[in-house]
């Protein structure tokens, strides 16, 4: 950013830069707002009701912005925080509490943004609560500011105050944070006339202004001293170099004031109807159409399937919309609608477009994000591959050439992609789109990120997936959302929420008839119980999984839930009964052919005949075992069962033989820290 920039009403504060006179793009500068940048300076110096009061402040200090979209109410937040900058060593960090359609952004995903933005995981699917908290951990030691832009209430900002004296809090607000004490406002009104003539001669060149300086000065009474007013008459006289000042100010004085809009934002709405208006009829069309972007964000991909037009073709409507102020350019690639003006495009579509051609728009734009993300998931593919051979049939503008190029593309639109899958999700009337929207994305992610990376945001897809699903009845879909929901409850040790979603997934794996969705279930729902030390219903469980796998013939399944039982056997002091289950595992890998698994079943069994007070035994299992991992080629195995007969070894009292057989590990592996962690001191292990 340099010295100043220009709000052109966009909550996040967009910088607008229109087209000067000789239809260059200027660089964003900043007006006007002295008055305002040095009483929230003094704020900062000035001393809070605690200071006062003898005590040392609890929390961060906070000062408001507080003014209406339009009003440059965002760009003097960021001004005022880059002037902060070297202040604060630790940084600036900003996020956004409302969506530009209107929606308060939840608290949770805030909080996940944030801690994103500072380098901090969070666990996928945790509590409001949790993730607050981890923000306000995270801040506890820094010395930062957190702008807050587009606050809907205190409760907002209130749960995201660090607990820590030594940060500043900058919250944007249409009004006052009642509740948030000792809070510093600053009430936004217009930009003086000398500051919004300087805007104006942005787009117009300084000629126009100096050949009629009264004409300036009632254009910025006409738009109330508003900055995206101002962008919007400048745009349209930028886009009319032979077309004087007073020429605007005569197209303003006829438009006739909105009356349904509230007083502070009429000017606004009279500016946008100037530069509307004067649209063609096709241009007109798309920029309605843009109100259906997702999180107001638009490139020309978008703009093509909306409009219906080339992509080409959508990229100039894009770039002229931007030179006219309609618009704000973000990236190469992407634009932005400003959240002031989306509330009258979106009435605009409603009274002009039937709703039916509203539908197919936002079908063509889901579907064309579905063929991108399929496109974005296939570059990761094998050259000659399926997926590459079909990727090739695609018309070049939805090709990635590069699987850098594709990461880069998803990263960069991440945000815009989850709020397009939320959105087809929330409509109701495309849920087919939807769940290949979602479908395409997960996949994408995992293809790009790997599971484990992705999982918070899998995390929402799948809520997302299940939201369709139970709407629409589809049991299957369901039951595969709930187990996937589980699963990442499972890994972020939330075992009682994994435990309930395991239940409900067999339920619907029941009612959707699908034996690999109840027979999965079972078998997790086993596993919950014994992460929570319930043997009894573990092995409950995991008998109830092992006979639908016997009825099916499933026998890699089969052999593997015998191992299960032992295990959960052994845990519980049932040695007869574990061993039991350790053969039938042995046996059942045997048939398969599995020789690597069939020599961690005879580990296993040799470990609960070690525990079951029969060492021998356990010795003479474990060679067999070291045996068929000698025959199975692998070598880490080997080592580890090496070092297993060490230690019973040692138990046995020959001390000889078990440093033969650490010697032995550490000849296969060069480090006895490497080998599996198998063995067997106690029960505990």
């Amino acid at each position: 950013m340099t010295d100043q920039a220009v709000d052109s009403g966009c909550p996040d504060g967009a910088e607008a830069a229109g087209p000067s006179a000789a239809g260059t793009t200027p660089e964003p500068r900043f007006f006007g707002r002295q008055r305002e940048l040095k009483a929230l300076r003094a704020d900062i110096e000035r001393a809070g009701l605690d200071t006062l009061a003898g005590r040392k402040a609890p929390r961060a200090r906070v000062l408001l912005i507080a003014g209406n979209p339009g009003s440059g109410r965002t760009s003097l937040a960021e001004e005022f925080t880059r002037r902060l900058a070297e202040d604060y060593p630790d940084g600036v960090w900003r996020l956004r509490l409302t969506e530009p359609a209107g929606r308060p952004v939840p608290l949770d995903e805030a909080a996940r943004e944030l801690l994103d933005c500072l380098g901090i995981a969070a666990p996928p699917g945790a509590a409001e609560d949790e993730l607050t908290e981890l923000v306000r951990d995270a801040l506890a030691a820094r010395r930062a500011v957190l702008l807050l832009d587009d606050a809907v209430d205190a409760e907002q900002v209130d749960a995201l105050l660090p607990d820590n004296p030594d940060c500043l809090v900058v919250a944007v607000s249409r009004g006052p944070l009642t509740g948030i004490p000792d809070v510093r406002p600053c009430a936004l009104g217009g930009m003086d006339a000398k500051a919004a003539i300087e805007l104006l001669a942005t787009f117009t060149g300084s000629v126009r202004i100096t050949v009629d300086p009264q004409a300036a000065e009632t254009i910025a009474e006409e738009c109330g001293g508003q900055p995206a007013a101002l962008v919007l008459v400048g745009g349209w006289l930028a886009a009319r170099p032979k077309a004087s000042v007073a020429d605007a100010v005569k197209r303003l004085r006829v438009l006739p004031d909105d009356h349904e809009q509230p007083k502070g934002t009429r000017p606004l709405a009279r500016a946008f109807r100037l530069a509307y208006e004067s649209l063609p009829q096709s241009a007109a069309r798309t920029l309605r159409l843009l109100a259906l972007a997702p999180a107001g964000l638009a490139d020309a991909h978008t703009a093509s399937a909306l409009a219906g037009c080339s992509v080409s073709a959508a990229r100039a409507t894009l770039d002229n919309f931007a030179a006219l102020g309609l618009v704000r350019q973000r990236t190469d690639e992407c634009f932005e609608v400003p959240g002031a003006l989306l509330p009258m495009l979106r009435t605009l579509l409603e009274g002009t477009d039937r709703p039916a051609e509203v539908q197919l728009a936002r079908a063509r734009m889901l579907e064309r994000t579905v063929r991108l993300l399929q496109s974005c998931r296939a570059i990761t593919e094998p050259e000659g591959s399926a997926a590459r051979k079909k990727l090739a049939a695609l018309p070049r503008a939805l090709r990635f050439p590069t699987p850098h190029d594709a990461d880069a593309w998803l990263r960069d639109r991440l945000g815009t992609l989850l709020a397009s899958a939320r959105l087809a999700v929330e409509d109701g009337e495309l849920d087919t789109l939807a769940r290949r929207l979602v479908s395409a994305l997960v996949r994408a992610l995992v293809a790009h990120r790997g599971t484990e990376a992705a999982a918070p945001e899998l995390y929402g897809l799948h809520e997302l997936v299940l939201d369709v699903a139970e709407r629409r009845c589809l049991h299957r879909e369901q039951a595969a959302a709930l187990l996937n929901l589980a699963d990442l409850d499972a890994q972020t040790g939330r075992v009682e929420d994994s435990l309930a979603r395991y239940r409900a997934a067999l339920d619907a794996g029941r009612a959707a008839n699908d034996p690999y969705a109840t027979g999965r279930a079972m078998e997790s729902v086993g596993g919950a119980y014994q992460e929570l030390g319930d043997w009894q219903r573990a092995g409950d469980w995991y008998g109830r999984a092992l006979a639908q796998r016997q009825t099916r013939g499933e026998r890699a399944d089969e052999a593997r839930l015998y191992g299960r039982l032992g295990t959960v056997h052994t845990y519980a002091g049932h040695y007869g009964e574990a061993l039991r289950n350790w053969r039938a595992a042995v046996a059942g890998y045997r048939r398969l052919g599995d020789l690597p698994s069939q020599a961690r079943a005879l580990s296993e069994a040799a470990r609960v005949q070690e525990y079951a007070g029969r060492p021998e035994e356990s010795l003479r299992t474990c060679r067999e075992a070291v045996e068929l991992a000698r025959r199975a080629g692998d070598v880490r195995l080997q080592a580890a069962l090496q070092l297993r007969l060490a230690d019973t070894l040692d138990r046995l009292g020959d001390p000889a033989a078990a440093r033969l057989h650490r010697s032995t590990a550490e000849r296969l592996l060069g480090e006895e820290g490497s080998a599996y962690e198998i063995r067997s001191a106690s029960l505990e292990d």
